[in-house]
């Protein structure tokens, strides 16, 4: 009978993403900028980026061929690994995003609360998918890199789309900004880039590609209404 690898690598990825987690003090500086109510979306992409990179480090340390069976890796391994690991950096993410999302809303004169996006389940049966479909693990070892950063950054992206629909459908029209960043970003990029008023926003504004560093911003603008009758501002 064939021993589970699944538990212990699981517990020794965790542990891994968790040491890099602790000693990271980019992150500790972004957590300081939250409960001072200063960050924005800006340390909401870089927190996504360090935890991504986090988990990435720990996949490249602990998943390697010779602890695969056979060299490979079976459908019900990256399942019950990638699963609960991408899961958490959800959540981390989706967090830090509605944090941001409420010192944005604060600063704008809204008691509004910000949204958490829904887990993206397609994105990991996506890379479930991908790195299951090679014979060889080192084919595909490369999925376990830039694809995770890419995936907790996209929880970002997702963060600002959910914001966006719930102020818009709150009788608010935000703006979203999406910025190329790097020397020489692509013509896909560049074609994307710009300041869209909520709900005319194209939906390749929420996507990205591999490597890709563009950001998206929310901005909420001068959003206060004023009643006519009453005076009152809402």
């Amino acid at each position: 009978m064939a021993t589970d690898i699944v538990p212990e690598l699981l517990e020794t990825i965790q542990k891994e993403f968790n040491t890099e987690i602790s000693r990271n003090k980019k992150l500790q500086q972004i957590r300081k900028m939250i409960e001072n109510g200063t960050a924005t979306y800006e340390q909401a992409y870089d927190y996504a980026e360090q935890v991504g990179e986090a988990l990435a480090t720990a996949f490249e340390i602990h998943i390697k061929s010779d602890v695969l069976p056979e060299g490979h890796m079976y459908y019900n391994i990256a399942e019950r690994i990638l699963n609960p690991t991408l899961e958490n950096n959800h959540i981390l993410v989706a967090t830090v995003s509605a944090e941001v999302q409420e010192i944005l809303n604060r600063e704008a004169g809204l008691g509004l609360r910000g949204i958490q996006p829904e887990l993206n389940q397609y994105r990991i049966d996506s890379i479930i998918n991908r790195i299951t479909a090679e014979e060889v693990f080192d084919d595909v070892e490369w999925i376990l890199a830039e694809p995770i950063i890419n995936f907790s950054q996209s929880v970002v992206d997702d963060a600002i789309q959910a914001n966006a629909e719930f102020q818009y459908n709150s009788g608010l029209y935000p703006r979203i900004i999406r910025t190329v960043h790097g020397r020489d970003p692509c013509d896909w990029c560049k074609r994307v880039a710009g300041v869209y008023k909520y709900p005319d926003v194209p939906e390749d504004v929420y996507k990205r590609h591999d490597r890709c560093r563009c950001t998206v911003d929310y901005d909420p603008g001068d959003v206060r209404r004023q009643n006519v009758w009453t005076k009152e501002w809402r």
